[in-house]
């Protein structure tokens, strides 16, 4: 590799280098985009130094790295794997060092890392390489780098020249790209440490969820946490409001001291009584010692009545004056306890409702409704759908002693067009049926239960869901989706991947209605 700092004048006096300088010039002025400016210069070059390829690399003061930032001749993806370090490759020696390179041969050079990894052997041309700094000051801020065939004609030493004037003319504009992106930098480590403390505040052990409307939840339940008023919890079956009643106590002043749960649906009326508020010995039959109620138990921190709107009017009367007054007696007793408790209910029955037809009491509804939390269904926070199903992914593979780790992009396509009436409830049993039929480390949608299968707008109609044409249909719809996903809708490399021919792939995309342009900005998740 050959090296060289100085510009040999006499041979940039010539009418069409100064031509071609002038016209650099101007176009740099012109443009007030630093990007738009950077892209021009290529392109100018290009025209007027017959280049192969051209690139703008930049350092990151903040990184440490060198990267591609500008291109001509090469793709996004080739542009994209162009990163180095000071000292690495011949850009890396020249950010290091400060001095030009020029380079013949390419192909004989061991310093030329080809780190982009751009196809150079078509035609089998001698390629030259060329690299200058452009510095700001007295540093080295990155590097103008060009790519040419050579023959009897070529003047790599002109080039070169050409070139640190062309770097001296951008150097104002790349110090602005270099400091514009150093500062987006700083701003996109700020949003992701943002989104981390996001993510740890409003992603508890106990519930799961990131959507706008959990964010809502989870504020007002911090928020209300540390109070003593009565909370009810509204929301349909299956939504999690026991979950919301633990966030709410273990948020609290109150977290060390007992949650108590009791599901008012769940027991007859002969037996609740005695539940919320404990009996003594020989008040019914069967009462053969004293027993401390949910109340007793709960001293000091939480109880939680779930389904509140079951209760009889009769225990309604007697809750009622525990709010009120903080005091009752067992079943059976006269003694007056005193209590010291957090009540939180819950309900997915209408109170207003049953208020108005006499079922549920007029004083105890005001009473419960003092702070009302409503819990949305799945179906209004669909984005919390992939942070739910790797949590049961998780738990179930480990209840099973599976190694289940992830689950496919058309599963998830599935679940997401599903209108899940059974809400987190029914989320959860989906994944752990799914995770109990996958025989691999992925759960696809031929695992998930056949009413979501139905879900599918390709195959809707085709066959009955759970049969097995339908089952054969969905595996190799997904099959094709995967396919055409992880080739960014090339349907060569789609069809190489599947076994098939371009035309075979081409009859099962028209099966299935498949349309390979709309894969081609497909990013895939990690």
């Amino acid at each position: 590799m050959n090296t060289s700092s100085t510009c040999r004048a006499c041979e940039v006096k010539s009418n069409t280098a100064l031509r071609f300088l002038f016209e650099m010039s101007n176009s740099i002025l012109k443009e007030d985009v630093i990007s738009e400016i950077l892209q021009e210069v290529l392109r100018i070059m290009s025209g007027h130094m017959g280049l192969v390829r051209g690139t703008i690399s930049i350092f990151n003061r903040k990184s440490g790295k060198i990267s591609i930032e500008e291109g001509f001749g090469i793709s996004p993806e080739e542009q994209a794997r162009g990163i180095y370090d000071p000292g690495e490759g011949i850009t890396g020696k020249v950010i290091e060092s400060g001095k030009p390179a020029l380079v013949p041969d390419i192909s004989l050079e061991p310093h030329f890392l080809n780190r982009t990894r751009v196809r150079r052997d078509i035609g089998k041309k001698q390629i030259g390489f060329i690299c200058v700094p452009i510095k700001g000051g007295k540093e080295v801020i990155g590097t103008l780098n060009a790519e040419r065939f050579i023959d009897e004609v070529t003047d790599l030493e002109e080039d070169l020249c050409l070139m640190q004037i062309i770097a001296a003319m951008i150097s104002q504009a790349v110090q602005l790209y270099q400091a514009h992106h150093e500062e987006n930098q700083v701003l996109q480590e700020e949003n992701k440490r943002l989104q981390r403390e996001l993510l740890e505040k409003f992603t508890s052990s106990r519930i799961i969820g990131t959507s706008k409307v959990m964010r809502r939840v989870f504020d007002y339940v911090h928020k209300i946490a540390d109070s003593m008023a009565t909370v009810l919890i509204l929301g349909e079956s299956g939504v999690g409001k026991e979950l919301v009643a633990k966030e709410i106590h273990y948020a609290s002043g109150r977290k060390n001291m007992p949650f108590i749960t009791l599901n008012c649906a769940a027991l007859p009326e002969s037996i609740i009584e005695s539940e919320l508020f404990g009996h003594e010995k020989g008040a019914f039959t069967g009462a053969v010692r004293d027993r401390k109620g949910r109340f007793e138990r709960a001293q000091g921190g939480t109880i939680f009545l779930d389904e509140i709107g079951e209760l009889s009017p009769n225990v309604q009367t007697k809750l009622l004056r525990v709010l009120q007054e903080r005091e009752f007696e067992r079943v059976g007793g006269s003694k007056t306890i005193r209590c010291d408790v957090r009540v939180i209910t819950a309900t997915n029955k209408d109170l207003e409702t049953a208020m108005k037809n006499g079922s549920f009491r007029e004083d105890l509804y005001y009473r419960l409704n003092i702070i009302p939390i409503t819990v949305p269904p799945l179906r209004e926070r669909k984005s919390d759908i992939p942070l739910l199903v790797n949590h049961f992914i998780d738990k179930f593979s480990r209840m099973n002693h599976k190694k289940v780790t992830r689950i496919s992009t058309p599963a998830i396509d599935m679940l997401f067009s599903y209108h899940w009436p059974g809400n987190i409830r029914e989320l959860e049993n989906c994944i752990e049926h799914a995770v109990i039929l996958a025989d691999n480390q992925v759960i696809h949608g031929y695992h998930l239960p056949p009413t979501l299968q139905m879900r599918l707008p390709e195959l809707k109609g085709r066959q009955e869901a759970g049969s097995l044409q339908h089952q054969l249909d969905a595996l190799e719809y997904e099959l094709l989706v995967e396919a055409l996903k992880s080739s960014k809708g090339n349907l060569s490399d789609a069809a190489k991947e599947l076994g098939l021919t371009n035309r075979m792939i081409g009859v099962r995309m028209k099966k299935y209605g498949l349309d390979y342009k709309k894969f081609r900005s497909y990013k895939k998740m990690k």
